[in-house]
Order: C-alpha cells, then sequence, then structure tokens
C-alpha cells in the first residue's frame, strides 16, 4: 500500500493529540528557565514577609533546586504507574484522565503568587511532573499501536519533536515582554491548563487503540471498525492478522515482573544496555543546560542570555527534525556515538571559553557556540535513540517491565541533575562540564562495546521482527535481525 495514503486525516489527528501530551512535557521541562530571577525575587519576598529577614543564599538556591527537581520525582512516580492505567481504562481515555493533573497543576502554580507560597509552587511542579512521567508512557505506546507498521517509526519519533517543540515555546513565552516578568510569571506556569484543554476536547474524538480494543478487550468488531477509520480502507486483513498474532505470542509468553527481569541471566545484558543508554540521555548534561542555560549564558558574559537560551531551543528543533530523516537511515549505535562525541567536543569548548572569559572577551561567542553544537549533538543521538532501544531489546513479556525500569532510570537521572547542578556548578565554577566530558567519553566507550547495531533497520521493521521472536528477550546479531525481518514482511 502507498504511504502517502495510509497518512489519513482521522490518523493524523489521532497522533497529533496525542503529542500535545509530550508538548505539555517539554514545556514544563524548560519553563522554569527563563524566570528564574523574578522567581527567586518572588521566594525572597514571600521568605521576608513571613520572617522578617533576607532569605540566605543557601536556603534560596535549595528552595530553587527543589522546585526545579520536584517534578523529576513527580516524573519517577508517573512513568511507574503507566501500566495501572493502560490496561485497566486503555491508551485513549488514560491520557484524558491524565489532563486532570495538569489543571490541579495549573492552579497550584497559577495562584502561588496571590497566595504567597512558594511551597504551592513545588506542589504544582511535583503535580506536573506525575502527568509528565505518565505522558511519556502513554504517548508513545498509543501512537505505536494507532500507525500503521511502515509508519511507526516515522510518527514515534512525533514524541521527541513534540518534547522539544514544547521546550522552545516555554523560552519563547518565557521572555520578560511576554510572560517572564514579575506580573505575569504565575501565568507562564499555568498556561499548561491551555493544551490540557485542547486536549480534553480532540481526544474523545480520537479512536481507541486497535490493539488495546482487540488484545485487551477482546472486542474484534469494534478494533476492526476503527482500523478501517485509521487507515482510511475497509480491507484492514493484514492489521487484524498482525495483532492476531501480537495476541497470540503473548499469551504464549509469560509476563516477566521486575524483579524476573533482573534475576534472570536472560535479560541481563539487554537491560544494562537499555539503562546506560537512559542514563547517556540524562546524565550527558543537557538537562543542565535546559534547566540553566540562561544562567550558564548570563555568566559567560552574554548581553542578552534569554535570547540565546531560545537560539538553543530552535537548534534543538531543528535538529530533532533532522534526526527523523537520519535515524531512519543511519545506525542506531553509529548515531548515537557521534552524538555523544560532538557532545563531549562541545564540553570541552564550552569549558574553554568559560575559563578564558575574563582574558578574552570574544570567548562568550564560543560559549554560544559551543552550547548550540551541544543542544544538536545530543538530537542526533542521545536524544530520541534511548526511547527506542528497549522496545528494540525486548519482546513482548519482558517488554512492560523493561520500559518501566528505563523510565525509573531516566527521570533518576534527570532529578540527580536537575537537583545537583547549582552546587556543583557553585563549587567548579567554569569547570563544571568537566564532570559531563568524564560520562560522555565513559558513555561513548560502552556504546562502542556493548550496544549491538541494526543498522539500516526501520522501526517498524525491528517492531515486526521482535514480535516474530521467541520468547526470552535474547539478543540478536544484524543477520538474524535481518531474517526476522524478511520473515515479517512474507
Amino acid at each position: 500500500m502507498d504511504t502517502g495514503k495510509q497518512l489519513t486525516l482521522p490518523l493524523m489527528m489521532s497522533v497529533g493529540t496525542a503529542v500535545m501530551g509530550s508538548l505539555q512535557f517539554g514545556y514544563n521541562t524548560g519553563v522554569i528557565n527563563a524566570p528564574q530571577t523574578v522567581i527567586e525575587t518572588f521566594i525572597n519576598d514571600t521568605w521576608r514577609d513571613r520572617y522578617q529577614e533576607e532569605i540566605t543564599p543557601g536556603s534560596l538556591t535549595g528552595i530553587w533546586s527543589i522546585a526545579v527537581s520536584i517534578f523529576s520525582v513527580g516524573g519517577i512516580f508517573g512513568s511507574f504507574s503507566v501500566g495501572l492505567f493502560v490496561n485497566r481504562f486503555g491508551r485513549r481515555n488514560s491520557m484524558l484522565m491524565a489532563n486532570v493533573l495538569s489543571f490541579i497543576a495549573a492552579a497550584l502554580m497559577g495562584f502561588s503568587k496571590l497566595a504567597s507560597s512558594w511551597e504551592m509552587l513545588i506542589a504544582g511542579r511535583f503535580v506536573v511532573g506525575l502527568y509528565s512521567g505518565l505522558s511519556t508512557g502513554f504517548v508513545p505506546m498509543y501512537v505505536g499501536e494507532v500507525s500503521p507498521t511502515s509508519l511507526r517509526g516515522a510518527l514515534g519519533t512525533l514524541h521527541q519533536l513534540g518534547i522539544v517543540v514544547g521546550i522552545l515555546i516555554a523560552q519563547v513565552f518565557g521572555l520578560e515582554v511576554i510572560m517572564g516578568n514579575a506580573e505575569l510569571w504565575p501565568l507562564l506556569l499555568a498556561f499548561i491548563f491551555v493544551p490540557a484543554l485542547i486536549q480534553c476536547i480532540l481526544l474523545p474524538l480520537c479512536p481507541e487503540s486497535p490493539r488495546f480494543l482487540l488484545i485487551n478487550k477482546n472486542e474484534e468488531n469494534r478494533a476492526k471498525n476503527v482500523l478501517k477509520k485509521l487507515r482510511g480502507t475497509t480491507d484492514v486483513s493484514a492489521d487484524m492478522q498482525e495483532m492476531k498474532e501480537e495476541s497470540r505470542q503473548m499469551m504464549r509468553e509469560k509476563k516477566v515482573t521486575i524483579p524476573e527481569l533482573f534475576r534472570s541471566p536472560l535479560y541481563r545484558q539487554p537491560l544494562l544496555v537499555a539503562v546506560i543508554l537512559q542514563l547517556s540521555q540524562q546524565l550527558s548534561g543537557i538537562n543542565a543546560v535546559f534547566y540553566y542555560s540562561t544562567k550558564i549564558f548570563k555568566d559567560a558574559g552574554v548581553e542578552q542570555p534569554v535570547y540565546a537560551t531560545i537560539g538553543a531551543g530552535v537548534v534543538n528543533t531543528a535538529f530533532t527534525v533532522v534526526s527523523l530523516f537520519v535515524v531512519e537511515r543511519a545506525g542506531r549505535r553509529s548515531l548515537h556515538m557521534l552524538g555523544l562525541l560532538g557532545m563531549a567536543g562541545s564540553a570541552i569548548l564550552m569549558t574553554i571559553a568559560l575559563a578564558l572569559l575574563d582574558q578574552v572577551k570574544w570567548m562568550s561567542y564560543l560559549s554560544i557556540v559551543a552550547i548550540f553544537a551541544f543542544v544538536a549533538f545530543f538530537e542526533i543521538g542521545p536524544g530520541p535513540i534511548p526511547w527506542f532501544i528497549v522496545a528494540e531489546l525486548f519482546s513482548q513479556g519482558p517488554r512492560p517491565a523493561a520500559i518501566a525500569v528505563a523510565g525509573f532510570c531516566n527521570w533518576t537521572a534527570n532529578f540527580i541533575v536537575g537537583m545537583g547542578f547549582q552546587y556543583v556548578a557553585e563549587l567548579c565554577k567554569a569547570y563544571v562540564f568537566v564532570i559531563f566530558i568524564v560520562l560522555l567519553l565513559g558513555f561513548f566507550v560502552f556504546t562502542y562495546f556493548k550496544v549491538p547495531e541494526t543498522k539500516g533497520r526501520t522501526f517498524d521493521d525491528i517492531a515486526a521482527g521482535f514480535r516474530q521472536t521467541s520468547a526470552g528477550g535474547e539478543k540478536h546479531s544484524p543477520e538474524e535481525l535481518n531474517s526476522l525481518g524478511a520473515d515479517s514482511q512474507l
């Protein structure tokens, strides 16, 4: 069937509506960055009103770091709870229900200034973290299940694109002339109620995942009708056959719990690869740049740091679009290594620029170029690839448990960076990125020796190939994968 014909209006609407969850996740990652100074002033004023004394720098840094990183704590709990919702309520209804958290978070953060309560701001950040943790599970799952096999890879990467577009919107809205000022910052943080409201209106018009209807609910006719609508054709026998095969595979293959995943030597190698790749995404230093880039540019002597931060957001979005096309053609392993090495090189440049700033004035321009390059290399490899690798390495039985473990590791590392970066930056000053250089080179060496290459394989091929594998989550050579891919095309 022609790819163009498969991209129907109901499919585009379903995927577009779901990706609003990714957009909210990205928005909340980037939104706290630009208004740091005005929010710190609010915390200081609130403290003075309550205790009749100025807040100590240590307490201010502590409260601010908690406000930034509590988002990740919510994400940890959210990502672990995905399974509780999707199999009971369905993929679409789970996304719909999660928006309640978005509205609660918007209210808490939006009214925090009015209530003179930075505790409400922290609570709101935690609740929206819960929402984001759930979204990182719901969105890729729903998008993957409504997409035709030949488009699953391309449409699946829209989750990452949604995240980076959300970050960019947050950076633009965070400008002082728009909402990043002393009067409007609560509205900036509460703005998430807008995409949540749009999603609440549009989701009921989108179909439930046909896989959920057939495999979980055993409603074959409903699944068939949904597929006809999504594919824009009356002949959906190939899709139905594929889902029935998946259902049979799931019955044959025992569901693996998280403790069993750790105990079994069969899963040790793929689990190690999945976890280290998640850590390579978060401990690369990218979130240090996203959370604190305005401050980094300011320290680097950039006159309008917030515009430089937006520039980084534009680069981030542009290279995510580039990666959508490149990742389907090049090998995962080679792209990941290129990204890690490029980030390490950029971090070396950044360190030199920050160290020599006082002696050489034009070093501030080098720091901007280095940060832009750092962000670009991130989106070439460590940004999108870890999200796919879990599904590639695990078959049906252990996959849900593996996704939960990988998500937990991702969010925990996110929390560590969000909580600790400011303290480490104060301690190391210009040399803070040396830590990330060491980590990036370590991840590069690990990827070189331990991560298998699946070059030339699109996501849909791999997904189809792994559905055909026997139980166990065993590793496959590229030759075995190719033979599986050939089987899946028959």
